[in-house]
C-alpha cells in the first residue's frame, strides 16, 4: 500500500458535481492499493497514519497526531500511486491491484481506520472521476509505502 498524507485545513471530494465529503482540520489521504498488500500492511499503515505526529502543539512543534487533536480524515482511492515510469512516457499501472481485489480491501481499510478514530470516515467513491479540493496546511505532504518502511 502506498499513501499520500496530506495535513489539510480544508478538504472536499465532488463527484458529478455533487460534494460527498468535506472538512476542515485533518488528513487527506490518497490510498494506492498494490497487488500482493496483505492485512499486515493494512494494520501497520493505519497505525502509522493515526499516530503520525503531524499537527503542531503549543508551541508550533509538529508533536501531536491526528488523535491528539481530534481531527477528521478523508481516504480517496488513488491506483495512479502505483504508477511505473521506467520505459517511456506511459505509464503503467501493472502493481496496481484491478478493482475485484482493490475494493475489499480498500472498505475494509476504511473500516478499521473508523474502528481505530472512533469516527466516521470521509471518501471518495472508488473508480469515479473526482475532484479533489484541499487547502494544505503548512505545506505537509508525506509518502508512505508498506513494502518500503522509511
Amino acid at each position: 500500500m502506498r499513501t499520500i498524507i496530506q495535513r489539510v485545513s480544508r478538504a472536499s471530494v465532488t463527484v458529478d458535481r455533487e460534494v460527498i465529503s468535506s472538512m476542515d482540520n485533518g488528513l487527506l489521504l490518497l490510498l494506492g492499493i498494490e497487488n500482493g498488500d496483505a492485512q499486515e500492511d493494512m494494520d501497520w499503515l493505519i497505525r502509522k497514519i493515526v499516530n503520525l505526529r503531524i499537527f503542531n502543539d503549543e508551541e508550533g512543534v509538529m508533536n501531536k497526531s491526528l488523535m491528539d487533536v481530534g481531527g477528521d480524515i478523508i481516504v480517496v482511492s488513488q491506483f495512479t500511486l502505483h504508477a511505473s515510469t521506467k520505459k517511456g512516457n506511459r505509464p503503467s499501472y501493472l502493481k496496481a491491484a484491478k478493482p475485484d481485489v482493490a475494493i475489499p480491501i480498500y472498505e475494509n481499510f476504511l473500516k478499521k481506520l473508523e474502528n481505530e478514530l472512533g469516527k466516521k470516515v470521509g471518501t471518495g467513491i472508488f473508480g469515479a472521476d473526482m475532484k479533489v479540493e484541499l487547502v494544505n496546511d503548512g505545506p505537509v505532504t508525506i509518502l508512505i509505502d508498506t513494502k518500503n518502511k522509511e
